[in-house]
């Protein structure tokens, strides 16, 4: 069960006033509701209802967000995944140790409200979509949002419950056949030191002149901050969406950002400041304690005009240390290395999300490639330019560890990956049972599509 996906239901209201226009779903489907019946109860959970719009609604969330076809199979599936929630909201209230305050609830509810303006275009239309003001839409949210909060602390309650332990593991790789196991290609165990080339003047007074002559246009009310944001700012994960970020935590950003947005009034423009990705300004919209709303401009320094030759020559300094010095790479790393994340790890390259050692050389990048394709095992490479994960051009030397040819799936060399898998499996089946025995003890009735979508099957 996804409840990840029920944490974004809030959008589902306006998905189903949408329906009611006859302008979501596939026109067949739409022309099919309007000979039939435009809403109608489908299910009765507990003492709580589910609409047939409301289901719609979360089907047309998927469709978006996923690119997926309609179908009867997709609309059952949304169907469960909204009786599974309010099942576990109904034992959730039944646990007295499960609390959700109200300023959870107002947070949360806040970021969600906002992202919904994103989506629909703005504040004016999100409530001429709902026929109300936003702070009436708050109020109709707000139980609905409190018990999906309720819902997801009690899953993930369960959740951390379950481990795999080395028997799990072996017992679920012994359970495919060893010709149905997949081939992983040729993959990489490294560290890096890496150093940040120098901003020239001329890089630093170009990127100056252009973000003061941006902040001024958008305090003199020339343009407002989104469209020169979407026209200029060279933040990728950003610029399209005007610049903005919601509810996003101060240890989530740099310190020189967290710096400002910390201290800057709401709705004011800071001044420009300065961080490792170039020069910024920006402009706080809503903050909840350490959590905040805000726009920002990024402009990037001209990587055309900036000084290779210190950062090289600290490298080859590095190396020569390494091996004439007899110094360790991992000490050097952590204290001489401009990437934090692998600093912090005496230099060892990891994946951001699984923390996985070994890495698919494919993945890594043509950078990477062209370091490591002549590279034997316990080699520190020559000073090069890498890309580093957040896109910054950067310089490394690269100490290859270990490199594990293509083979097929083996559990003494893919442990991690393998107990990855196994605790996922071993968590989806134990929730299934889980959430089957949790039904069992709720009254459930399908009436209307739903029941009529049973009898089918």
């Amino acid at each position: 069960m996804n409840l990840s996906a029920l944490k974004t239901g809030l959008i589902l209201r306006i998905a189903a006033f949408l329906i009611l226009l006859g302008a979501t779903l596939p026109k067949n489907q739409a022309a099919a509701q309007d000979q039939k019946i435009l809403d109608e109860i489908v299910a009765v959970v507990g003492n709580s209802i589910i609409l047939q719009s409301e289901v719609d609604g979360y089907v047309l969330g998927l469709i978006a967000r996923q690119q997926m076809v309609y179908s009867d199979e997709l609309w059952q599936s949304a169907l469960d995944q909204l009786i599974n929630e309010k099942v576990l909201v109904i034992h959730a209230k039944r646990d007295t140790n499960l609390v959700v305050t109200d300023l959870e609830v107002d947070q949360g509810l806040d970021s969600r409200i906002d992202a919904m303006k994103t989506q629909v275009g703005g504040q004016a239309r999100l409530e001429d979509l709902y026929g109300k003001t936003v702070i009436e839409i708050k109020a109709e949210l707000r139980e609905d949002y409190r018990d999906q909060i309720l819902a997801e602390n009690f899953r993930r309650q369960k959740v951390n419950g379950i481990k795999a332990t080395p028997t799990d593991v072996r017992a679920w790789f012994d359970s495919f056949p060893t010709d149905s196991l997949p081939t992983l290609p040729l993959m990489v165990r490294v560290s890096h030191l890496v150093r940040m080339p120098v901003v020239t003047q001329v890089a630093r007074d170009e990127a100056t002149e252009i973000i003061t002559a941006i902040r001024d246009s958008v305090i003199a009310g020339v343009i407002d901050m989104e469209n020169m944001a979407e026209l200029f700012s060279d933040d990728p994960g950003s610029a399209e969406k005007g610049g903005l970020y919601e509810d996003m935590s101060l240890s989530e950003v740099v310190p020189e950002f967290a710096a400002v947005a910390a201290r800057s009034p709401i709705g004011a423009y800071s001044r420009v400041f300065e961080t490792q990705f170039g020069l910024h300004f920006l402009r706080v919209n809503a903050r909840r304690g350490e959590r905040i709303d805000y726009n920002h401009i990024l402009v990037a320094f001209d990587e055309r005009k900036v000084d290779s030759g210190p950062a090289i020559s600290f490298l080859t300094q590095m190396r020569d240390s390494v091996l004439t010095g007899g110094a360790s790479f991992a000490v050097l790393a952590s204290q001489n290395s401009e990437e934090e994340s692998s600093k912090a790890t005496g230099g060892r390259v990891s994946d951001p999300k699984s923390g996985e050692r070994n890495l698919y050389l494919e993945a890594l990048g043509a950078l990477w490639q062209k370091t490591l394709l002549t590279m034997e095992v316990g080699d520190i490479s020559e000073p090069s330019e890498v890309q580093l994960i957040d896109g910054r051009r950067a310089f490394h030397i690269v100490k290859l560890e270990a490199r594990i040819p293509e083979h097929r799936v083996d559990i003494s060399t893919d442990y991690k990956l393998i107990s990855q898998r196994a605790l996922e499996f071993k968590q989806s089946d134990v929730m299934q049972k889980w959430l089957a025995d949790l039904k069992a003890d709720v009254y459930i009735d399908l009436r209307g599509k739903a029941r009529d979508s049973l009898a089918k099957n």
